[in-house]
């Protein structure tokens, strides 16, 4: 990962930010805790402004997932998953199944689902092609990501300037890999009892 933060200061933080996180909202692999985390990292030190990273972290991932959207909206669910089970998709890392679990996550979670999705591994970068099979209104589908993806940026900002105070640079990455997991199920837990919520408030309006 060491290669993502030789790209930041070689090209300059905020515009190589801005393409990666619009990269990882297609469908290329890109990891956001070894993008956002480190320009906050540094961010702490004042060599940047966290504020800043956040705002062009989730302006990319606005650009990449409407990209996303629009081409589901326009060339449908055949070409989407030709384009996974290609030689093309695999590169990206890409496949059916994948495809398939976004469209479920969608599904089972309704337009709320482009909200909470951002926090989810896999789901992520893929939950807006979903969204445009779906035809889901274009204004709602990016207030919604904009939020999700805003949340996830910010809790990867708290962690970078949490760990500048801790840890020295040399060891960041292998920080940002054992912190991350210990974020991902407490994410994943908040969505869970956040769904379980809303079922819960359903039954009883609709009672």
């Amino acid at each position: 990962m060491n290669f993502i933060t030789n790209i930041l200061n070689t090209l300059g933080w905020y515009p190589t930010i801005f393409i990666l996180m619009l990269l990882e909202s297609t469908v290329v692999p890109v990891p956001s805790e070894f993008v956002v985390t480190p320009a906050a990292y540094h961010a702490a030190s004042g060599s940047l402004n966290v504020f800043l990273v956040i705002l062009y972290a989730t302006l990319g991932a606005d650009i990449g997932a409407s990209i996303n959207y629009f081409v589901a909206l326009y060339v449908g669910r055949p070409v989407i998953y030709k384009f996974a089970n290609s030689k093309w998709g695999k590169m990206c890392l890409l496949n059916q199944e994948k495809v398939e679990k976004s469209e479920k996550y969608f599904d089972d979670h309704g337009i709320a689902a482009t909200l909470t999705g951002r926090f989810v591994p896999v789901i992520r970068h893929l939950i807006s092609i979903p969204a445009g099979l779906a035809r889901m209104h274009y204004g709602k589908f990016l207030l919604f990501t904009t939020i999700g993806a805003g949340g996830w940026h910010s809790v990867l900002a708290i962690l970078g300037w949490y760990l500048h105070a801790i840890v020295p640079e040399d060891q960041l990455n292998d920080k940002i890999s054992e912190y991350a997991e210990y974020i991902k199920f407490i994410i994943l837990g908040l969505i869970v009892l956040a769904v379980i919520y809303f079922i819960i408030k359903k039954k009883l309006n609709k009672k």
